[in-house]
């Protein structure tokens, strides 16, 4: 007798709702299909819940801010990648600022320092920080396949696999309400990272949302931007699966 395998609840996201594309969709259609795309988002993963409930250790914060320090860190990278294959100069000038949010324009400014400060805020030294000795290789490998993704894919599918900013600042909001409230011990000084996203990702998110509803006029090219959105989505859910599984309490 076969039975059917019952697969784990979090072995991946939520299926994102593909339209049928018979035929393209009008703009204001395939606007409306990448924002529902919001339901496989990894803000429903279970770690984050846990977190946003306050149910989350202090390791359990150390591990996931030190290992996050990696995707943070493949954000500009994956940038440049898109920048050198795109061939039109009024869209690299206007992607170009996402780098300079993240290195920032000196030494100690940027998002990315801002995520160094939260780790120490969390109590991980700077030096574990910045030597990402607290990686997973799960996690390392997943932040390196979303930049080889920008590298090798066309300059449109990699822009719309941005698009998990759509979704980014209700996360931002919500971490900035539980962690005053469920984590008092960190310096609220140290949540500026999540203040930033809440203007930079809706800005950036528009810029993405015209790349699509601009370029990808075909119902193939459409199909592409939705594969590469659902790419970037469940890497996001991998990640912190991986970290999830890795840092588990009893």
């Amino acid at each position: 007798m076969t039975t059917a395998l019952q697969s784990s609840a979090l072995a991946a996201p939520p299926p994102p709702p593909v339209p049928p594309l018979d035929h393209p969709l009008a703009p204001e259609a395939l606007a409306a299909a990448l924002r529902s795309f919001s339901s496989s988002y990894y803000a429903n993963h279970p770690f984050h819940q846990r977190m946003h409930e306050g149910r989350l250790t202090k390791r359990q914060l150390q591990g996931w801010v030190a290992n996050r320090l990696a995707y943070q860190r493949a954000i500009p990278r994956k940038d440049a990648a898109i920048l050198s294959n795109c061939p039109e100069p009024e869209i690299r000038r206007l992607w170009l600022q996402r780098i300079v949010d993240h290195d920032g324009t000196e030494p100690g400014t940027g998002g990315i320092e801002l995520w160094i400060r939260l780790g120490e805020a969390l109590g991980v030294p700077r030096e574990e920080m910045e030597d990402e000795r607290h990686v997973l290789p799960g996690v390392r490998f997943v932040t390196e396949a979303y930049v080889t993704f920008c590298k090798t894919k066309p300059w449109v599918e990699a822009a719309a696999s941005s698009l998990t900013e759509l979704f980014a600042p209700d996360l931002m909001r919500r971490r900035l309400e539980a962690f005053p409230l469920h984590y008092p011990w960190v310096d609220v000084g140290a949540l500026d990272y999540f203040k930033s996203r809440l203007v930079q990702a809706p800005r950036d998110s528009q810029q993405g949302v015209q790349i699509v509803l601009t370029r990808c006029l075909t119902a193939d090219a459409q199909r592409k931007a939705f594969e590469a959105l659902a790419f970037k989505l469940e890497l996001l859910w991998v990640m912190i699966d991986t970290i999830h599984h890795a840092y588990g309490e009893s």
